[in-house]
């Protein structure tokens, strides 16, 4: 499996190195995205001096994931852990950092759990979906916690022009079935959308049975129902009112390693929602604002044997005030202040189940000639442990169709109410004097981007200290880690074809004890290509990782086992049957292989899925 690893790593370098060296042979110039979440402000993405990608809704669309770890999986930088197939519980690894240290955000809101620090990104279902950018490296100097390892945020779908209907529909291997219809457009002075999706499977058996002989073997089924929403009104070309909505409720059935569960009725029921109301306003020629206020939460209810065995909430709620001046033709400044509320309602029996967080930031973007620069600074003052300061300086250089790249941020993690407020039991308890985990993070890259092509080349060290190890008796501020390597992603578009490839070279390490840490590659990534035939759409992508270790599924204490490295093959094709209606059809791991993305948890092997979209 080792070569089979390497072989595909020399593959993709290949790849690249084949595609770099033409650069003359792209044929079309591509347009220059526009991206908001690297600065908090809308700026080109050839101007990002954070590593950002963007995937809109012609790539999701194209891509037949149905959840968003699926589509996830294929970015540089990225790795997905998950307990099994759709709907299982899923971590998200941004450059070799912790589960908890990428911040999620939909639309802007925050719908993480409290308890344990991380999203369920298992519960997002892609239908709903119009866009996504995802920004690598630290920025909680512009978002707070949870932000060491980057910041991903996802867009829910608006309507565009004349108001329109969708339907999709897919069905293929496990009994899968997924429908999804929207209705939306423009009519006025107000633009709105509604899309509701269900997506059901019978799923496979999460847990081996051979390493964990007492587990049930049944396969784990998963049911979603999606429904998500968005309205915006115009008074004017300087007022807006907008107000949207989603929710996510996922039944997951579950196995237990340990033969706890006797009968076949043990699931856990997962609710993710949002709402918000927001306010843009033209205050002054110059002066954009916007106001936003916010409710995002996050509810796991767990059944063992039929019986509720836990049950843990979170609401987040937060009033936030945003402000973008111009002060010349291309320098901008960013202040804001926020105001978060985090609760937990739960049959654990925290010692606290509030905390409040108030926060200031500002920050600077300049052009000037070939320079370009972006200055950040926030301070989140938390009810329960004091503040937090952080801050970002970046610098760029543009020469033509290249450009270097340079920043030094820092960032930080909250500790859970897990890690503080735990109660006794069994002699572990919470720990109410920890502090924030702490992360500083160097970054330099080089860019290109000419024609249909794009190149980015990127250098990170980022060094996390006083992380949180759960300890014997209670959850200390020991582990110092530090994780450095790089990041190769390319593009390149040539007629109707489009090839892109990723690659990650990373050492996630503990530095007191130079060991690797759990779930990590040292290298992964992609090679992909799209060819457009007519009427036809085909494309193909390889998925690779190198060995990792984890910890022994059902081994105490704890013994670290070795995962052997993958390569997967997935494949589509995609036909018009007219300028409205497209048939589709995808086939995952198509070489059938047995891959462990986590010790113990079984995944899909070839999964078949046939779909027809009407636009």
């Amino acid at each position: 499996m080792k070569q089979k690893t390497l072989l595909a790593v020399l593959l993709c370098a290949a790849a690249l190195l084949c595609t770099v060296i033409p650069f003359a042979q792209a044929t079309s110039d591509t347009l220059d995205e526009v991206v908001v979440t690297a600065t908090r402000l809308e700026q080109p993405l050839s101007q990002s001096l954070s590593q950002v990608t963007v995937l809109g809704a012609a790539q999701i669309s194209a891509s037949g994931a149905a959840d968003l770890p699926t589509l996830l999986r294929r970015q540089a930088g990225l790795e997905i852990t998950q307990a099994g197939g759709v709907g299982t519980q899923s971590s998200l690894l941004t450059r070799g950092s912790n589960s908890n240290h990428t911040l999620i955000l939909l639309d802007g809101v925050r719908m993480s759990s409290a308890t344990t620090g991380a999203t369920a990104i298992d519960q997002i279902m892609l239908d709903q979906i119009e866009r996504i950018e995802i920004v690598r490296g630290n920025v909680s100097s512009l978002y707070g916690s949870d932000a060491i390892g980057g910041v991903i945020q996802i867009f829910t779908k608006q309507g565009h022009g004349a108001p329109s209907a969708n339907l999709s529909a897919q069905a293929g291997s496990h009994n899968t079935q997924r429908v999804s219809v929207g209705f939306g457009g423009d009519t006025g002075n107000t633009r709105f959308n509604l899309q509701a999706s269900n997506f059901k499977t019978d799923g496979v058996s999460s847990i081996n049975t051979t390493i964990a002989p007492a587990a049930n073997p049944n396969n784990n089924g998963y049911d979603n129902q999606t429904l998500s929403g968005k309205l915006r009104h115009s008074f004017n070309d300087a007022h807006h009112l907008s107000a949207s909505a989603f929710t996510s409720q996922g039944r997951i059935s579950t196995d237990n390693a340990f033969g706890f569960a006797t009968t076949d009725i043990n699931q856990s029921d997962s609710t993710l929602s949002k709402f918000a109301l927001a306010s843009d306003n033209r205050l002054v020629d110059g002066w954009q604002s916007h106001l936003q206020a916010s409710l995002g939460t996050d509810e796991l209810v767990s059944y063992l044997n039929g019986a509720k065995s836990s049950n843990y909430r979170t609401n987040n709620r937060m009033l936030g005030w945003q402000n973008d001046v111009s002060l010349g033709e291309s320098d901008r400044l960013l202040f804001g202040a926020e105001e978060l509320e985090q609760r937990v309602a739960s049959n654990t029996a925290y010692s606290h189940t509030a905390r409040r967080v108030n926060s200031l930031y500002g920050g600077y973007t300049g052009l000037f000639g070939a320079h370009q620069l972006q200055a950040n600074l926030r301070e989140d003052r938390y009810s329960d442990f004091g503040k937090a300061d952080t801050g970002l300086i970046g610098y760029g250089y543009v020469l033509e169709s290249w450009r270097a790249s340079a920043s030094f941020s820092t960032a930080f993690h909250a500790p859970t109410f897990n890690d503080m407020y735990w109660p006794l039991a069994w002699g572990y308890q919470g720990n109410p004097n920890l502090k924030p985990e702490r992360s500083k993070n160097l970054e330099l890259g080089l860019h290109y981007q000419a024609g249909g092509q794009h190149l980015d080349l990127v250098y990170f060290d980022n060094r996390i200290r006083d992380l949180i190890d759960p300890g014997v008796t209670m959850p200390v501020n020991l582990n110092q880690v530090r994780i450095d390597g790089y990041e190769l992603g390319y593009g390149e578009q040539f007629g109707d074809t489009r090839l892109t490839a990723a690659l990650t070279l990373q050492n996630p390490r503990d530095v007191m004890t130079g060991q690797r840490l759990i779930r990590r590659a040292k290298r992964f990534g992609s090679v992909a290509i799209n060819q457009a035939l007519t009427a036809w759409k085909f494309g193909g992508e390889v998925r690779f990782s190198d060995a990792r270790e984890d910890n022994h599924l059902t081994a105490w204490p704890a013994q670290r086992v070795s995962l052997p490295g993958y390569a997967v093959l997935n494949m589509s094709a995609r036909y018009m049957l007219d300028t409205r209606l497209e048939l589709s059809l995808r086939v995952d791991n198509f070489f059938n292989r047995d891959i462990s993305l986590l010790h113990g948890y079984n995944t899909p092997g070839r999964t078949l899925l046939i779909g027809l979209n009407y636009q």
